[in-house]
């Protein structure tokens, strides 16, 4: 009898049961579609999704002129909990998984990238490493205030050390016991508003990188000051500023984690960040094309709405299957941080399909919008030059290739 027959004349689940035993399948237990949520990731999708449409859409034009986020809606934030996604409920957080904060990222995107990068980094950076590493008495003093009304920071790239980021010249010098922290950190993130920021100084240049400690320094230090933020192409509203260490002296206790590990932390936790910037990219594709496609089918030409002709049939179908794509790449990489899986590679991919993604569909939508699309009064311009900064921060497209072809040497040697 062969397999096929066999397969005939025994019902599937006696012919599992048999040949391949309980213990490595189970009917019931098939993994969900990557577009499938829980009941808690649905719920917070869905509510992410109404405060975008209601608070923070009416406040994007104001806060891209006036180039910061708005003060009343940054509460509205932590009171509606995109602040401490994940931050257990004991500190004051939801006590959300990995997926629902890339569902967040990506509902704040589809209105605004600029929030969207303050929700990013808050959580998928700041909230996580302090989450994962930091001493229970660390996590009793701040995961409250990030969770409430403490904006949080992550102070890694300088002047001379961008992707190559285990070259950065920033010192910690220990006085007695405390560190004194010296020098400049640039196209530093959230730092306008911050509260907290974790600071990545070596506190050991002999050794190289591996004297790189990470450092709480709070924003009322003596010495850390703020430059002002730069006048960027995209996500104007989100403060990306300079931020000097002056003989800032920290205890020895504001030392997050391992001394001789910040290195690690940067390389780890960044693989996390990435996925937080490919849902950014996504909501911002899906955004522009939401605001896109209904125009496609009201705009009337030669007698007949342009989506009705081919070509643009053709270009619309493409645009939304390489979205989709970018999509499941992203979601992908956010269930297996969930089940704790090593994700350097998923990670890698997901920014990089997700950044360029998001270039080609937001350009394609000012394609379709005609003339009145390159205007400021419509919003595809502004998606346009949001996205831009997706194939850059956080690992330009060049190293999350070279990242994958790491990971691919690995596998096959």
């Amino acid at each position: 009898m062969n397999l096929f027959t066999s397969l005939i004349r025994i019902p599937r689940q006696v012919y599992i049961k048999r040949h391949l035993g309980t213990s490595t399948l189970r009917l019931n237990s098939i993994p969900r579609p990557l577009t499938q949520f829980t009941e808690d990731e649905l719920l917070m999708k869905d509510s992410v999704s109404r405060l975008a449409k209601e608070e923070i859409s009416p406040l994007v034009r104001k806060m891209e002129k006036e180039g910061k986020i708005d003060e009343g809606l940054v509460r509205k934030l932590f009171e509606n909990g995109l602040m401490g996604v994940e931050i257990p409920e004991k500190y004051g957080g939801t006590g959300s998984n990995f997926m629902s904060t890339i569902l967040t990222v990506e509902e704040v995107a589809k209105v605004d990238g600029s929030v969207a990068a303050l929700v990013d980094i808050h959580n998928t950076l700041v909230n996580s490493l302090i989450s994962k590493v930091a001493t229970e008495e660390q996590k009793a003093k701040y995961l409250p205030r990030l969770a409430q009304d403490y904006a949080g920071s992550f102070c890694l790239t300088e002047p001379n050390s961008g992707s190559d980021a285990f070259s950065l010249k920033t010192e910690a010098k220990k006085d007695g016991s405390d560190y004194v922290i010296n020098g400049t950190k640039m196209w530093i993130s959230n730092s306008d508003i911050a509260g907290l920021f974790l600071v990545f100084a070596n506190a050991n240049p002999s050794v190289g990188y591996r004297g790189i400690t990470t450092f709480f320094v709070e924003r009322d230090t003596p010495g850390l000051t703020i430059a002002k933020p730069e006048d960027k192409l995209g996500i104007k509203a989100s403060g990306t500023c300079m931020v000097h260490f002056e003989n800032v002296r920290v205890p020895e206790s504001n030392i997050l984690g391992e001394f001789g590990h910040g290195y690690k932390y940067a390389a780890g936790f960044l693989n996390e960040g990435r996925i937080g910037i490919g849902a950014q990219m996504i909501g911002i594709a899906q955004g522009s094309l939401d605001a896109t496609i209904p125009y496609t089918l009201e705009r009337k030409q030669f007698g007949k709405d342009i989506f009705s002709f081919q070509s643009m049939q053709h270009q619309i179908a493409q645009a939304v299957t390489d979205l989709e794509c970018a999509r499941l790449l992203v979601y992908n990489a956010a269930r297996l941080v969930d089940a704790k899986k090593d994700v350097m590679k998923e990670a890698a991919m997901a920014k990089l399909v997700a950044s360029e993604t998001a270039l080609r569909v937001t350009a394609k939508c000012i394609d379709f919008m005609g003339g009145v699309g390159y205007t400021t009064d419509f919003p595809q311009e502004k998606f346009f030059r949001d996205c831009k900064i997706g194939t850059i921060y956080e690992g330009t497209s060049n190293m999350q290739l070279s990242t994958i072809a790491k990971c691919i040497r690995k596998e096959y040697s």
